[in-house]
């Protein structure tokens, strides 16, 4: 069994069209990088979560206080962003979130556990939001967390840099995209052993 699953956190319409209510024009220089990882994982039959944030229309919710609405289920923000669709099968599922952190109320630690999963990573935006909420977590679970320094970013560069720094320092590893992309091989030459 795979050891390792990416969990790919809001690669969404919000973000990366130029309409959503997120969107931030710096999203889409890692796109293609995220994509990448993700097919990586496909053909190597990782386990993939696609975790997406979901508002409820009309019902308030506290981290709505703090930030205008966005990501209202039925809205253009909640469309997968064009080849970031989930496949849904036995290997790749959708989570859907109404925090910051992947793990925040929802079944992520329970299903990766079932997995037998050690390793996250973790792709997507913004890397000091909710990238570094779901990595904070992931490591306070006992997972091996990886951030790659260039699947994320935010509209808040020396926010996204702090948080690379301290994702390296206390969480995990900050890996470049080719060196993320050995892990999931990795995976496959040590299964049988």
């Amino acid at each position: 069994m795979n050891k390792t699953a990416l969990i790919m956190v809001d690669v969404m319409e919000a973000f990366f069209n130029p309409k959503g209510s997120s969107f931030y024009p710096e999203a889409l220089a890692v796109l293609p990088n995220i994509l990448q990882v993700l097919e990586a994982a496909r053909v190597n039959t990782n386990f993939i979560v696609h975790a997406v944030e979901r508002h409820y229309p009309g019902v308030p919710d506290d981290e709505l206080k703090r930030l205008p609405p966005h990501c209202v289920i039925g809205t253009l923000d909640c469309e997968y962003t064009a080849g970031a669709e989930p496949r849904i099968s036995e290997n790749e599922i959708e989570i859907p979130k109404r925090r910051f952190s992947s793990f925040m109320g929802t079944d992520l630690d329970l299903v990766l556990r079932a997995q037998k999963v050690e390793r996250v990573v973790i792709v997507g935006v913004k890397t000091n939001v909710c990238i570094r909420a779901t990595a904070q977590d992931a490591f306070a679970f006992g997972y091996e967390v990886v951030v790659p320094i260039d699947c994320s970013n935010s509209n808040r560069p020396h926010l996204a840099s702090a948080s690379f720094e301290d994702i390296s320092r206390y969480m995990g590893s900050t890996p470049t995209l080719a060196e993320t992309l050995k892990l999931f091989t990795m995976d496959l030459t040590t299964d049988g052993q």
